[in-house]
């Protein structure tokens, strides 16, 4: 087992060559990052702003960003506004499973307007819901379907903030 720590020199040299390649990041949420204001409307269907649960006002104060939720008359839509990368920012899928439901997921797909949304059915006792899901810049040039694909362009600096993430929950 001497090569151990051979290759955990090998591994710090890597880093220390690559390090000055990191992008440089800031704490301080910039101007292009300034909170908007809440949308009035999803995919032409007017919104109406709903109440968000005890466990939802907790997870939202150590948020960097907002969180509400909408109803547009036959569905539940949370929408996040993202300031800055994080790991906060997480699949709906986790929060379905945090309150019991079972997780099938589904093919992503895309919408009339040809923006791609991740996809999963969310199922506890009787209640079957879909459950769509999608980050996207302030501007809507780019789009990700999953947290993860999102949370690494962000990190790499390959993407600026803000960012709006839309779950939309729709009984079947």
């Amino acid at each position: 087992m001497a090569y151990r720590p051979t290759i955990f020199f090998i591994v710090c040299c890597l880093l220390a060559a690559v390090a000055p390649f990191a992008p440089i990041r800031s704490d301080v949420t910039n101007e292009q990052s300034a909170f908007p204001g809440w949308p009035s409307q999803i995919e032409g269907r007017s919104l109406t702003q709903l109440p968000l649960s005890s466990r939802e006002e907790r997870f939202a104060a150590d948020f960097p960003g907002r969180i509400a939720r909408f109803s547009d008359g036959r569905r539940e839509i949370i929408i996040r506004w993202v300031a800055r990368e994080t790991r906060a920012l997480h699949p709906a899928s986790d929060c379905f499973k945090g309150l019991g439901y079972s997780i099938k997921p589904l093919p992503a797909g895309v919408d009339p307007a040809g923006r791609h949304w991740g996809a999963f059915e969310a199922r506890r006792g009787a209640e079957t819901l879909r459950v769509n899901e999608r980050i996207y810049d302030s501007e809507d040039k780019e789009s990700w379907s999953d947290v993860s694909t999102w949370y690494w362009q962000a990190i790499m600096g390959k993407t600026s903030g803000g960012w709006w993430a839309v779950t939309v929950a729709e009984w079947q």
